[in-house]
């Protein structure tokens, strides 16, 4: 762990989150040699879009109790998490509030950090769509971000009015000085250190719930037309799930099985075959809401969950060169959906 200590990744993790943080950071997740340059006077984006990743992956432990029993295990089998993609959902076509809607919320976080839309993926039984963001300068060693978009005019409307009750009280995490910093960021890649440090924990603060506690009555009218937005009610933009890069999802899955752990029955696989993914059903967690009579109730419903996915290397048409299959898959994106459609 001591020749990590030098870099600037672990310098930065270390002003925001403390020195055992980090080194456990450091010992979960695989982090490539190309993030582990020397500390010098300014963090490139790409090592602030690692650090990030890395809180995020952390803090989706914490909301999934079978993930963390999962990793504790890999780890201590001497194994490491290579996180693949984390994703999130966002609601577009009506009153956010102070918060950009839909992909811009992220857009405009994810694009100064070095991300750029990689594929764009309909996914229409749910009336959503996807946009996977890739990293420019590490697109095969820095996890991606898959960002949903639900698009609520495409619902009745009892449900696109309980859709705005809940989503125009949301809030902006990021102030002025927050988005200066970004547009800094934008234009010169790099932030001084000092601008990082500051900056880093406010981004992960924005994959969170914004939005005040939700009716009963709203969230009842919005699970009976969509489980995914009755999820966003609750949970708002944190990770709905972070993903585990794996050698074969197939095998795991059957030994996780008899382990007993909820994993999902079905592994999906894409249409050319090169990606294959499962997950963990959805944590079951308690969530407040707001009663007709004001008073405040609690109810037992979805939350975050943990992914696998096994990637194949493919040809690139455009170059000739064979590397890793970094697209997703509509179909498969709308089953792993579905580990958040139950209602307890």
């Amino acid at each position: 762990m001591a020749h990590f200590e030098n870099t600037q990744l672990w310098k930065l993790l270390e002003a925001v989150a403390g020195r055992d943080q980090t080194a456990a950071l450091f010992a979960m997740i695989r982090v490539d040699a190309a993030l582990l340059a020397e500390p010098s006077a300014d963090v490139s984006r790409k090592v602030l879009a690692q650090a990030m990743n890395m809180l995020l992956f952390a803090k989706n432990l914490d909301a999934v109790p079978e993930g963390r029993v999962y990793v504790e295990s890999k780890l201590a089998d001497g194994g490491q998490v290579v996180f693949d993609h984390g994703a999130l959902r966002t609601v577009a076509g009506t009153d956010t509030g102070a918060l950009p809607a839909g992909e811009l919320a992220f857009k405009r976080i994810l694009e100064p950090l070095g991300f750029e839309v990689a594929g764009v993926y309909p996914l229409p039984k749910l009336k959503m769509t996807g946009r996977a963001y890739c990293h420019v300068d590490a697109p095969e060693t820095i996890a991606q971000f898959f960002v949903s978009e639900l698009h609520t005019t495409e619902f009745s409307p009892a449900f696109q009015a309980a859709a705005k009750e809940v989503v125009s009280t949301s809030r902006d995490p990021l102030n002025a000085e927050d988005k200066a910093l970004l547009a800094k960021l934008a234009d010169a890649h790099a932030l001084p250190f000092a601008d990082a440090v500051a900056l880093l924990p406010k981004l992960v603060g924005c994959f969170a719930v914004q939005h005040d506690t939700p009716s009963l009555a709203a969230y009842e009218t919005l699970l009976a037309e969509s489980a995914e937005m009755a999820w966003i009610a609750t949970e708002g933009n944190a990770f709905n799930h972070a993903t585990d890069h794996v050698d074969d999802v197939f095998a795991l899955s059957d030994e996780l099985r008899r382990r007993g752990l909820p994993i999902k029955d079905k592994v999906e696989v894409s249409a050319n075959g090169s990606v294959r993914q499962t997950a963990f059903k959805a944590s079951q967690v308690t969530r407040e809401f707001i009663a007709a009579d004001g008073s405040r109730v609690t109810r037992v419903v979805p939350g975050s969950f943990y992914e696998f996915i096994t990637r194949d290397a493919v040809i690139d048409p455009a170059t000739g060169v064979k590397k890793l299959d970094l697209r997703f898959d509509s179909s498969n994106a709308q089953g792993i959906f579905k580990m958040t459609a139950a209602a307890c």
